[in-house]
């Protein structure tokens, strides 16, 4: 046969620790502190472990929210914990976590965390809008403050049980959407003006997960599948782009990508986990998401250093889904 040689930083197989894989996490999270974007990404075909690396072993439907650290949990709850963790090693009433959860569906984004007059939750249509400043946003977005990593963890399991979801050929009940879990981290700054008097200044940190997979379906479930193919094929282009230093980058050609401008463009720090199944069967779509991990691998930055807190920000991280 043809053999391909695709290189990437780590890799994991089936005998590695939940906690092995969440190490090459953790120094995202200190940079989130510092004041970068950063997200990160679960890509691959249906049935490839996206769900299981990112949530652990539990499927969709029946995630569990524990209070307390378990030992086979996926990266989105030991991210959530070792996010607060972090802040609580910072002075007090300095820093607050906001959630947002979205799903990009039929190229749609879809509010899962909108409430109608009654305050039953509603999922609602929003659009993504390109800014002054060149970034995007997301106008009437619904945010939910958490105070720890359990209220987090529920609004998770509420938008995993409310995305789209149709049977494939692999899964009877696989996603048909693309899931954006966002954490903004505002953070309260002093510091000492000409005056000698203290000035405070805000700075929003974001975090952002993102999961989604090629799938083979048939019937009503091609259109949906015809969406999600083309906006991963447009975030491949887009990283592309960013790799051969583009000066056009094509945000704009698919909602995802437009959604995701600040947490894969510029200083954002982005983070891909492919998700590869082992079986013979599914050579075309594993070597499909090695060609997309190593078209991002391409994508060049700048030297790390540490972000100036005195002027304010607009950093996250996305979990996606």
């Amino acid at each position: 046969g043809v053999k391909m040689l695709i290189g990437a930083k780590e890799v994991f197989g089936p005998d590695d620790s939940q906690k092995s894989v969440f190490q090459e996490v953790c120094p995202l999270l200190i940079s989130l502190l510092d004041g970068y974007n950063v997200c990160i990404m679960a890509y691959g075909q249906t049935g490839s472990g996206k769900t299981h690396t990112m949530l652990g072993p539990h499927s969709e439907d029946n995630f569990t929210v524990f209070t307390e650290p378990q030992l086979d949990e996926g990266i989105i709850p030991q991210a959530v914990r070792e996010l607060y963790r972090l802040i609580s090693m910072k002075p007090p009433e300095t820093h607050s976590v906001e959630v947002s959860i979205v799903e990009v569906y039929n190229n749609e984004i879809i509010d899962l965390l909108a409430k109608d007059e009654s305050g039953a939750v509603l999922g609602v249509k929003r659009e993504v809008m390109t800014m002054t400043t060149g970034g995007s946003d997301v106008p009437f977005l619904s945010y939910e403050y958490a105070k720890n990593p359990t209220d987090i963890l529920n609004f998770v399991t509420h938008g995993l049980r409310h995305r789209a979801k149709h049977g494939t050929l692999v899964h009877a009940h696989s996603s048909r959407s693309h899931l954006v879990v966002t954490l903004t981290v505002t953070t309260k700054i002093t510091t000492a003006n000409r005056s000698g008097k203290e000035a405070a200044h805000l700075n929003f940190p974001y975090f952002a997960f993102f999961l989604s997979g090629m799938s083979g379906v048939t019937g009503a479930a091609l259109r949906e599948t015809s969406f999600i193919n083309r906006s991963l094929s447009a975030l491949s282009d887009v990283l592309g782009a960013l790799a051969e230093q583009r000066s056009h980058v094509p945000y704009r050609n698919s909602k995802l990508t437009h959604l995701l401008q600040d947490s894969i463009g510029g200083d954002a720090k982005l983070m891909v986990m492919l998700c590869v199944s082992p079986a013979q069967r599914y050579i075309t779509e594993s070597l499909q998401s090695l060609g997309f991990g190593a078209r991002a691998r391409q994508v060049q930055r700048g030297h790390i250093r540490k972000k100036s807190t005195e002027k304010k920000s607009s950093p996250s991280i996305i979990l996606l889904l």
